[in-house]
């Protein structure tokens, strides 16, 4: 193998990379599911868990928000954040909604990641 035939590889390996990154809009709950958060994250799995060990200040730790209850997955940054913002400027009847639509029990969906 040359090194023209490695460097395309590396390209083409990194081209892969980016075009399978994916970002993910989520709420989260806390145990009574009287309060919600809504996020946007590229690693769903690390920051749940950050929410969830109260890692974060703010928000989420004031307000003991520990469940993930819903999530969706967004090709591209920019489309994610325009969905994290409609979502976060929906009502809360919205919002119970889409959590009821996907996850009606409101289960922690952390374990399923």
């Amino acid at each position: 193998m040359n090194i023209t035939s490695v460097i395309a590889r590396s390209v083409a390996t990194k081209q892969s990379l980016i075009m399978d990154k994916h970002y993910y809009i989520y709420i989260m709950a806390n145990n009574t599911n009287t309060v919600t958060y809504t996020g946007v994250t590229n690693d769903l799995k690390r920051r749940v868990y950050e929410h969830k060990e109260k890692l974060v200040e703010g928000f989420t730790k004031r307000y003991n928000i520990c469940k993930l209850v819903f999530y969706e997955i967004c090709e591209d940054i920019e489309s994610a954040i325009m969905r994290e913002k409609q979502i976060k400027s929906g009502s809360r009847k919205n919002k119970v909604e889409l959590v009821n639509g996907m996850n009606k029990e409101w289960r922690d969906l952390y374990g399923e990641l």
